[in-house]
């Protein structure tokens, strides 16, 4: 049996992308850092969010159904410490810009893409739980020049910027399934 440090030091070299994830609903707004994201397919259009079901917000979103990923570029770090803190909802969201798409869910005006989604299945698995949802809208942040190539991922503990090309572009993407 892998045990859960060892499983811990392992996923801390897997490089992800850092989201905010946010919600809204009668109970106010909800968000979260999250780097357990995934697409799951283009056809139709959908994604994954790992949660933690100890978060303080878990039950918000699992009520709201629906959520936004808010991918956060590499000036974007405060926010991830904001939406990781003690910090209260409120004061989390006084952190950025935030607008509206389809779901009503927090959108950040200059997120490098935000995916609003429907919340389509839920999955209990071990201390956490899988959202598997529907996107219903996509935006492109309004960043400044020069900010839009710089993705913000987290990897061995600690945030890194990424977004230039270290090898020639390929004639298929990762994950993309090969024809014979």
């Amino acid at each position: 049996m892998i045990e859960a440090t060892d499983f811990r030091h392992a996923m801390a070299l897997l490089s992800s992308a850092v989201n905010v994830i946010t919600t809204a609903g009668l109970s106010g707004r909800y968000g979260f850092t999250a780097s357990a994201v995934c697409g799951v397919s283009d056809t139709p259009a959908s994604l994954l969010v790992c949660m933690n079901k100890a978060s303080r917000s878990h039950g918000h979103f699992i009520d709201n159904k629906i959520l936004t990923v808010n991918v956060l570029g590499a000036q974007h770090q405060h926010l991830s410490h904001a939406f990781s803190s003690g910090m209260s909802s409120e004061e989390r969201f006084k952190q950025g810009v935030w607008t509206e798409l389809e779901t009503g869910a927090p959108v950040l005006a200059d997120a490098l893409v935000s995916f609003d989604c429907e919340i389509e299945q839920i999955q209990e698995v071990g201390t956490h739980t899988i959202f598997i949802c529907r996107i219903v809208a996509i935006q492109h942040g309004q960043q400044e020049q020069g900010q839009q190539d710089q993705g913000l991922v987290y990897f061995n503990r600690g945030y890194h910027q990424i977004g230039h090309h270290v090898g020639p572009q390929v004639g298929h993407q990762v994950g993309q399934a090969e024809t014979a």
